[in-house]
């Protein structure tokens, strides 16, 4: 039972893949910034799911993972600057700094970062992958603040806004967290979750609209352009939430069946009120806890991947079919 990576299994929405097929025919080259109606369906959605109510600058992208990758090169950040990420989050980030030659601090506090003037762009993740942990109102507002008054970017990885459990998740475009002003402000978004499209590599960004014309002139040149089909099949997922509230349910039922039975095989679950993972302890080293699993057949994801703080942690994905998600349960049952 494969839970160490967050792919969905669950099938492609009807209405995406029509879109999809309808827009095949097309021989020429797409818009690298969208056509007209993926950039008002991306706004709108951002208005309405995430309660940004200013003009917003929006852009497609091939996926979020290469926009992680490439932002801060796009960015100009370069040998000399620092990024801040956070001490416990997606690998990509990381990698994206070390593509610049710029150097790399973990914190997830502004005060420990202090007044260095090198720090030019921070990550922050919420919902986080891979912890669950949802960013408050007034902490996305402190960064924010923070990081205007030294000219800092912010860009917020929010890819699984849309699956909060505990709590809802809070997006750093929202009104209350920029009085609809977004200079600065970026947010990251993907349709690989919500809409079932990690296939179709379909994921944008929104924000600051001077940052996005930036990224619109680079992206031109390097090509970095979403197929005209993809476009439109994003069109289709980001106009109907249908689908979204039954995948939601679907990963509702998954996650209530495996919290239950790692909390009964001794597990303890941290953070985690948001996302597509518990984020598990057995306090222990987590090659040791991958080491445990493994013999029941259970893969998980060891916390190191995720930075030196998650050494006593394990990522356990619910983004396996209801069989395997039920075999891992009976397996957990086994005594450890």
């Amino acid at each position: 039972m494969d839970l160490s990576i967050g792919t969905p299994v669950d099938p492609v929405p009807a209405s995406v893949r029509q879109a999809l097929a309808d827009a095949s025919d097309a021989p020429g080259y797409p818009l690298t910034a969208g056509t007209p109606q993926l950039r008002a369906a991306i706004a709108g959605w951002l208005a309405r799911e995430c309660g940004a109510g200013g003009d917003l600058g929006v852009l497609p992208t091939i996926g979020s993972k290469e926009l992680v990758a490439w932002l801060p090169t796009l960015l100009g950040v370069r040998s000399g600057d620092v990024v801040v990420i956070p001490s416990v989050c997606y690998p990509t980030y990381e990698v994206g700094v070390r593509l610049t030659g710029a150097e790399v601090i973990r914190s997830d506090s502004l005060t420990a970062i202090g007044p260095d003037p090198r720090v030019k762009l921070i990550w922050i993740n919420s919902p986080s992958n891979p912890t669950g942990r949802v960013l408050p109102v007034e902490h996305l507002r402190k960064v924010v603040d923070w990081a205007r008054e030294r000219g800092v970017t912010v860009v917020s990885d929010e890819c699984y806004v849309s699956l909060g459990w505990e709590t809802t998740p809070v997006s750093v475009l929202d009104d209350r967290v920029t009085g609809g002003d977004y200079t600065g402000v970026l947010a990251v978004h993907s349709l690989s979750k919500r809409s079932n499209l990690a296939g179709y590599r379909a994921g944008f960004i929104g924000g600051d609209p001077a940052l996005v014309a930036e990224l619109l002139t680079v992206r031109k040149h390097a090509g970095m352009i979403v197929p005209a089909p993809v476009q439109a099949a994003m069109v289709a997922a980001l106009t109907d939430e249908t689908h979204v509230a039954q995948q939601r349910e679907r990963y509702a039922a998954r996650r209530e069946i495996l919290r239950a039975a790692l909390v009964k095989a001794g597990f303890e679950i941290s953070h985690s009120e948001a996302g597509l993972y518990l984020w598990a302890t057995r306090d222990e080293d987590c090659w040791t806890t991958v080491d445990r699993l493994a013999q029941r057949g259970i893969l998980a994801a060891p916390g190191a991947f995720y930075g030196p703080a998650a050494a006593r942690h394990v990522r356990i994905a619910m983004t396996a079919t209801d069989e395997r998600v039920a075999a891992a349960a009976d397996r957990l049952s086994e005594p450890f």
